[in-house]
């Protein structure tokens, strides 16, 4: 079977002797031919150039084109802050102090949306009768965020109409946009949208069962597959997920894929993910991705309804020889099986001190991310703690951990961190993985003054 033919089989919920690998290869494109990640966000010459290196190198079942949350956030009005080695980031929300309904829905031809088309068009040429195609557009919720900003988690409680129509409004976008990436010629389209795990399902309920069930019921009309694609701890959320009805669920390393498998096969549907991005892609050995791979794969009852991907978009500098290790431990599962049966994975030993939490000058709130500039839910968790920071002044000290760097991974795991994105006040956990309540979190820190 060709890779394209896995994957499809695998989304038809058919049975097959081996698992589909599908590397999400953003920016981290662009690494492999020496362009910077602007360069391929920016240029279709280059990110074409990148992708067919990513498919020579990585021989991936499936591929996405672009991982890139803010196209869409872009045309409708928020600026950007720029990088050369991660994905663009939303720097401003249009919609932070008025309460408005946009009409604007992006045409095929705004905006950065040709470059995408152009490269989903060469590619779709160059590969498509032999890998499976994503088209990754950003979900109605994160991109509800994009334009009201950290306001919509508020909203969500005072002002539930609002949020209800504001959704209504970027679920017409995302269909917009799905339609041309379908059009394109995309295989599967990915509903890219990380801040669902920052919400409650009673939340999911009440604001996202209906966009994403018409997304996804949209996407299925016009004859493609689909992919609810979610970052953070997720767990609460993967069975109000499947109620929407996409073809697969995507997770990352804070959910147990063992557990969540459970769920998704209860509804008939593949789950994909999650080899860890940071701990073992980007900071780890071959051996370490080959070992963890297995691991994964051996975790799991059945491999059934299952793609092997990273759990989310692929850092820029990760090794290539890496990636490579993933690939052969999921194509060559029994070779490589043996060949790391006795291997024990390398840990990064903590260096420095943990804060005397009990004789602090002043209360201390501690961001631990996986990137606040390339998570869309680690972005807004800073956020909201840099809202508190502003709103005490000097009486607070806040500081941000990156799991992107090998001792913020070693506090971590010190530390006891669970779930990414997550805030400590004084070295106590008090949001794991959710978006705080603006008056709440006032109200902790207020106890610790």
């Amino acid at each position: 079977m060709t890779g394209k033919e896995k994957i499809i089989a695998v989304l038809n919920k058919e049975k097959i002797d081996s698992i589909p690998w599908l590397p999400f290869a953003g920016v981290h494109a662009g690494k492999l031919k020496g362009y910077t990640a602007k360069e391929v966000s920016t240029d279709a010459g280059k990110l074409i150039d990148s992708l067919r290196e990513v498919n020579k190198l990585y021989k991936p079942d499936g591929q996405p084109i672009m991982f890139d949350l803010q196209i869409e956030a872009e045309i409708l009005g928020c600026e950007l802050l720029w990088s050369e080695d991660a994905p663009p980031t939303v720097a401003s929300h249009p919609l932070s102090d008025v309460s408005d309904i946009p009409t604007h829905i992006p045409a095929v031809d705004e905006g950065r949306i040709p470059l995408s088309v152009e490269a989903m068009k060469a590619m779709k040429a160059e590969i498509g009768e032999h890998t499976a195609l994503y088209g990754l557009i950003t979900g109605p919720f994160t991109l509800a965020s994009h334009l009201r900003g950290t306001n919509i988690f508020m909203d969500m409680i005072m002002n539930p109409e609002y949020v209800t129509s504001l959704l209504e409004y970027t679920t017409r976008v995302a269909n917009a946009v799905a339609g041309y990436y379908i059009e394109a010629g995309m295989d599967v389209i990915a509903v890219v949208d990380p801040l669902v795990s920052q919400i409650s399902p009673a939340h999911f309920a009440e604001f996202m069962d209906k966009p994403f069930s018409k997304v996804f019921d949209y996407i299925r009309t016009n004859g493609a597959f689909s992919s609810f694609f979610v970052c953070g701890n997720a767990t609460a959320n993967i069975a109000p997920m499947c109620m929407t009805k996409p073809d697969s669920i995507s997770v990352d390393e804070n959910v147990n894929l063992a557990e969540a498998k459970k769920v998704t096969d209860s509804f008939d549907i593949v789950i994909g993910g999650n080899i860890p991005l940071t701990s073992i892609m980007l900071f780890g050995t071959q051996q370490d991705n080959m070992k963890n791979t297995i691991d994964l794969i051996d975790s799991l009852d059945n491999t059934d309804r299952l793609i092997i991907a990273p759990g989310c978009d692929m850092p820029y500098d990760i090794p290539i020889e890496n990636t490579i290790g993933v690939q052969q431990a999921v194509h060559q599962t029994d070779q490589i099986r043996a060949m790391v049966e006795n291997y024990e994975c390398t840990e990064i030993v903590f260096e420095g001190e943990l804060p005397d939490y009990a004789n602090l000058e002043r209360p201390l709130i501690e961001v631990f991310t996986l990137d606040s500039i390339t998570c869309a839910a680690c972005t807004y968790m800073k956020a909201s703690a840099m809202d508190i920071k502003k709103h005490f002044g000097d009486k607070v000290d806040m500081v941000e951990y990156k799991y992107t760097e090998p001792q913020n991974i070693a506090r971590c795991k010190v530390m006891e961190v669970k779930q990414l994105p997550s805030i400590y006040i004084n070295g106590e956990l008090k949001y794991s993985s959710i978006i705080p309540n603006r008056a709440g979190f006032v109200s902790e820190v207020e106890k610790c003054l």
